[in-house]
């Protein structure tokens, strides 16, 4: 495989891998106490948008880790899935830097550096399909 090749497919792990951040998210943001809080469509809007992002999650990861090389190919299906996917992540930094305030989370190291840490693989991804689906 190819150096691109390889980096989506480095990619695809890494999509996988920030599931185990994701699934730490109702717990860290107390859904149990917070979410009733909330009109019930509210509820079912968060939880379902979180459902969506998952999905989204699993399929990165796994198209990218099953098709690297043909991601890598350079064709208009490949280069627009890795656009795709560069601004998914793009967006997502963006929210992250000038929205979003985690700071009250972070409650210990571990969470600092899980933080920080999908910060760098976000970043990853925005650089890797960004790459990809522009060369």
């Amino acid at each position: 495989m190819t150096l691109v090749a390889n980096l989506i497919f480095v990619g695809g792990i890494l999509h996988l891998g920030t599931l185990l951040g994701s699934a730490q998210v109702p717990r860290e943001l107390r859904f149990r106490e917070e979410l009733p809080k909330l009109a019930p469509l509210l509820q079912h809007w968060i939880l379902v948008a979180g459902g969506y992002v998952v999905l989204d999650l699993v399929a990165f990861g796994l198209i990218s880790i099953c098709c690297a090389k043909e991601l890598a190919s350079g064709t208009p299906l490949a280069r627009a899935f890795c656009g795709f996917v560069a601004l998914f992540w793009l967006i997502r930094l963006l929210i992250a830097i000038f929205l979003f305030d985690a700071r009250p989370y972070l409650r210990n190291w571990f969470l600092r550096l899980g933080y920080h840490g999908l910060t760098m693989v976000f970043t990853y991804h925005t650089l890797v399909y960004g790459a990809a689906a522009l060369l």
